[in-house]
This record gives structure tokens, C-alpha cells and sequence, in this order.
């Protein structure tokens, strides 16, 4: 068991708040405390294949996705590999991914909460030859299973299940390097489609040599951007490339996370992109199957001191209760996450300053990041995979450091305060976000670059409620669904994080008595709710 410790530097003990009932040191004690975590074992090993040569996709992945691919109720645990790299390597590169050191890997969760490798009998492992990034995962045709896409250098592939077998198919494929993707329903239709961010243009031919003394990974200034791309799902499970028609392929960036949400409360998803070294994107959903690409006006592009810095991992939730989503930003040490209010008709405002976020993460570097209520108090909290991108960066800059615990930014009323969770120092990447036991309270699964992931079992004392929402006119997933109780305000999705996916469920916490749901297309339903930790809504014809 692993359990989350108070800090010292609050200025009171356990004991002298039991003694004088300080509700001042009582408040700066909550601060600092939150729910504890237990480690599962999991034996997988992610393979980067780290060479002298510096390969940009060396210390990038990989990704994580959580769920119930065979529908018996629990969640599995899909990992994405990278692939062999010689040192050098020659094209044409062979990632030798058929290698059974380098494929994916699925493992289902049995009855009793192990897991168990099932990938050959799941049909996954056939990859094609590339470098392995992330993962997405939605019900592509309503049939109840979820379908996987997979993002890498030099190919994506998606996969149909089919009663928990997968099946490659040739839709939605992509050349260069992908990272992140997001299944959403961008036009309301009833069926997900699939936004996929790509990274720069960079080829393995074409990597350079960086730093003296010390050779290091290159920053991404040194190659020129891509652009992204989105994908209408046109029925059967046949995808067609929309990127040009809809104006998501006008912007060149250099994405990496990718999280969808409805910022202006209109009714159709937005997309938000983390860039890397250069400005943010907020594409604006138009409602009529095109986006507009509006960072600036709404105030999510910059830091505060009007600066770029390496974004990375991306989170678009509601911290401060008040019904909008917010986005949060991960970056590099002494850049410190961005925050963004959401201050409502379209505009945002950076916030890190002012909720104590950039005095806890200053000299972090985050990764896969997830905005959920982790303790059950209500107010969501932050999780952030961590770990600086430079593999020798203690040699280039002896105050930063390479390996780093994951953080977890306790959410007091708005203001986050760093949790010691006495967690290895590990190099994070992608972080998946669910409820992996079904006893109401989320679990996080963070891949390890070059290592093996972390799996957390939350162990809070507070349960609250793992909702699934079942659309029947909406895409089945329920994607875009807001739900709301009391305070609390969740928009359903897998997308968010770096590289990842997480649970399709929506949590809440404490037992609200009801929900009111407004489904993808606008429809409203309010719903009692029974006692206990799971729950589950099916929308109404």
C-alpha cells in the first residue's frame, strides 16, 4: 500500500489539531492530505529502444487505454509499445514489432482483480511496421464493443471488435508520426469520428544531433510542424479524411495531447490541442462540419507572460464547480502547467497563478494529466505523469532532474496543493483514468517510458459513483453527454491525457439522489439514482 502523507511544512501535527481543534491547521492539513493508492502488478515492459543517435520517438511514448473490450463489466489494461531502433538504425527501419518484446499488449482484468495477457486471443497482434505512440478508444459502429485506434511513427491502424476479438481494417490510416487521437461526434450525428494530432515533420533519415557537450533530444524549433487531422465516420465503420474540408488541416502545429469538450455551452464538441513549442489550438466547433481555430481570442495560446512553452499533455474539465470546463496544460520544468478559467462566452483566463498550480509544478514536467475528483470531496483534483523529456537533462542543467514521482494536485475549493503520494520516480508518459475495482472511486494506470507501468487503486474512504451512460439516438458511448449533479459538472469522454484513454464512465462523487443528463444533440433527462457505486443511464427514445 502506498498512502499519501501529509507535509510537514503546514506547521501543525495530527496531534495538536486533535488537541486545540485549530480549524486553521485543520484546513492547511486537508490540504495536504487526500486518498491513498495500492499498487497492482503488471508484467509489462515498454521497449523504446534509447540509442546514442538521440531519435526524437525514443523518449515519447507510449500509451495507455482503459476498457471493457470483452464486456463482462471491468475494465482492461491495453499498453502500446514503441518498437527496435539499431543503433544507428537504416532505412528501410525495421521496429520489428511481430517481435514479442516489442508488441502491444492487452491484459484483462480477471474476477479478482489480476490481470491476464490476452492479446493474441484478442486479435491485436498484428501491427503494422511502426514506431508505437498512443491510443484511442470508441464504439465506432454502436454494437456495443469499443473499437482501438493506435497512433505511431509511420502508420495508425484501426481495429474493430467484435464480441472482445479485434479486427484491422484499412480506415483512417495516416502517414507520419501521429500522437494523441480522440474519438468524438463532432456533428451530432449518432457515430464517433476521430481527430488524430500530429507531432513534426521528422523523419528518422532527417534526425539531427543536438547539444554540446552532452548530445541531447532536439527541440522541437529545429523541424517544421504538421497538420492534424479529423475523420467522419460514415457509417458501417468506414471513416473518410475530412481535414481539409472542415478546416482543421489549415493549422500547422506540433501536437501532442488532444482533449475535446463543449467550452461555450453550445451543443457541439470543441477540440483543444497541446502544441509543442509554439502557440495552443482551441478549434471552435461551427456547427455546420467545419472548426475555426481560435487560441488567441479566447486566451488559451500563450502563457501568461505571453510566451510558448512545450505543451504536452492536456486535460479539459470543470476545476472551480462553476459548470464551464477549464484546460489545463502540462509542459517542462520551470515553465510551470498552465491553467485556464473558463470565464464563459468564449473566453478564458490563465489561472495558474492565482490557484497555486504554478508555484507546485514549476520545476516538474508533466505528461499524461487527468482533472478528476480522486478523494471524492467534490472538487476535482489533478493527476500528472511526470518526468522531464531529456534522458541526461541532470548533466545539461544539474537543478532538474530526469526520473520524477507522478503529481497529484489536491483541488481545495480552487486552489491546488502538491500531494506527496510516496510513488517511484519513474520516467511518466500517457496516464489512463477510471474505475478499474467498479467501487466508485478512480484508479489511474501511468505508462512508464523504457519500464513498467503504475498501476493505482485509489483507496479513498468516500466512495462515489461510476456512471455509465448509454446513448440510443446519441453515439452509444454517450460522448459529449454533460451530466449534472448538485455542483458537479462532467462531460463524458475517453479523450484527454497524452497518448491515452480512459474509462467511457463518468464519476461523481458522493451519492447524488439524481443526474440530469443533456445527450449529444441537446435532449435533456433527469434520472433518480440508486444506492451504491455503479449506475447506469440509458437515454431515452
Amino acid at each position: 500500500m502506498i498512502r499519501a502523507l501529509s507535509n510537514s511544512h503546514s506547521g501543525c501535527s495530527f496531534s495538536l489539531l486533535l488537541r486545540h481543534a485549530l480549524w486553521l491547521c485543520a484546513a492547511a492539513l486537508a490540504a495536504q492530505s487526500v486518498s491513498y493508492f495500492r499498487s497492482v502488478p503488471l508484467p509489462f515492459q515498454h521497449r523504446h529502444s534509447a540509442t546514442t543517435q538521440k531519435y526524437l520517438i525514443e523518449t515519447m511514448g507510449g500509451g495507455v487505454a482503459l476498457l471493457d473490450y470483452d464486456s463482462d463489466g471491468r475494465l482492461d489494461v491495453l499498453l502500446v509499445n514503441g518498437g527496435k531502433l539499431d543503433d544507428p538504425a537504416r532505412s528501410p527501419v525495421n521496429f520489428a514489432r511481430n517481435d514479442p518484446a516489442f508488441a502491444n499488449r492487452l491484459y484483462r482484468q480477471q474476477a479478482d482483480g489480476s490481470f491476464v495477457d490476452v492479446t493474441a486471443r484478442s486479435g491485436l497482434l498484428k501491427t503494422p511496421n511502426a514506431y508505437g505512440m498512443g491510443a484511442a478508444v470508441g464504439d465506432i459502429d454502436n454494437d456495443g464493443d469499443p473499437d482501438l485506434y493506435l497512433t505511431g511513427y509511420g502508420a495508425n491502424i484501426l481495429y474493430r471488435n467484435d464480441g472482445g476479438v479485434f479486427t484491422a481494417t484499412a480506415d483512417a490510416t495516416a502517414s507520419g508520426w501521429s500522437v494523441s487521437a480522440a474519438f468524438l461526434d463532432y456533428d451530432n450525428d449518432g457515430r464517433l469520428d476521430l481527430f488524430v494530432a500530429r507531432y513534426l515533420d521528422w523523419t528518422i533519415e532527417r534526425n539531427i544531433l543536438c547539444g554540446t557537450p552532452f548530445h541531447a533530444y532536439c527541440r522541437p524549433d529545429k523541424f517544421t510542424g504538421v497538420s492534424n487531422l479529423l475523420f467522419h465516420n460514415e457509417g458501417q465503420g468506414r471513416f473518410r479524411d475530412v481535414s481539409k474540408e472542415s478546416g482543421i488541416a489549415a493549422a500547422i502545429g506540433k501536437g501532442m495531447g488532444v482533449a475535446v469538450s463543449d467550452y461555450d455551452s453550445d451543443g457541439f464538441a470543441d477540440i483543444f490541442v497541446a502544441n509543442d513549442g509554439m502557440e495552443q489550438f482551441l478549434f471552435h466547433n461551427e456547427r455546420n462540419g467545419t472548426f475555426t481555430e481560435r487560441a488567441f481570442d479566447a486566451g488559451v495560446a500563450l502563457s501568461d507572460d505571453a510566451r510558448t512553452y512545450a505543451g504536452m499533455g492536456a486535460a479539459f474539465a470543470d476545476y472551480d464547480n462553476d459548470g464551464r470546463p477549464d484546460i489545463v496544460v502540462t509542459n517542462l520544468a520551470l515553465e510551470k502547467y498552465a491553467l485556464y478559467r473558463n470565464e464563459g462566452e468564449g473566453r478564458f483566463s490563465y489561472a495558474s497563478l492565482a490557484s497555486g498550480l504554478a508555484a507546485a509544478t514549476a520545476r516538474s514536467s508533466g505528461w499524461g494529466v487527468g482533472l478528476h475528483d480522486f478523494d471524492n470531496d467534490g472538487w476535482k483534483d489533478l493527476f500528472v505523469a511526470q518526468s522531464h523529456v531529456l534522458d541526461n537533462v541532470e548533466r545539461i542543467q544539474s537543478g532538474l532532474r530526469y526520473l520524477e514521482a507522478p503529481g497529484l494536485y489536491r483541488n481545495t475549493q480552487g486552489k491546488f496543493a502538491a500531494i506527496d503520494l510516496r510513488l517511484p520516480s519513474v520516467a511518466g508518459r500517457g496516464a489512463a483514468f477510471g474505475d478499474l475495482n467498479n467501487d466508485g472511486k478512480l484508479d489511474v494506470v501511468v505508462s512508464v517510458l523504457g519500464g513498467s507501468p503504475l498501476v493505482l487503486l485509489n483507496r479513498a474512504a468516500t466512495p462515489g459513483v461510476t456512471l455509465t451512460l448509454q446513448g440510443t439516438r446519441a453515439n452509444r458511448d454517450a460522448a459529449g453527454a454533460l451530466v449534472r449533479a448538485g455542483t458537479q459538472t462532467v462531460h463524458a469522454t475517453t479523450s484527454g491525457s497524452y497518448l491515452s484513454a480512459s474509462d467511457r464512465r463518468v464519476h461523481l462523487a458522493g451519492s447524488p439522489a439524481s443526474v440530469e443528463i443533456t445527450w449529444p444533440g441537446g435532449r435533456k433527462q433527469i434520472e433518480k439514482l440508486a444506492p451504491g457505486p455503479l449506475a447506469t443511464v440509458k437515454e431515452k427514445e
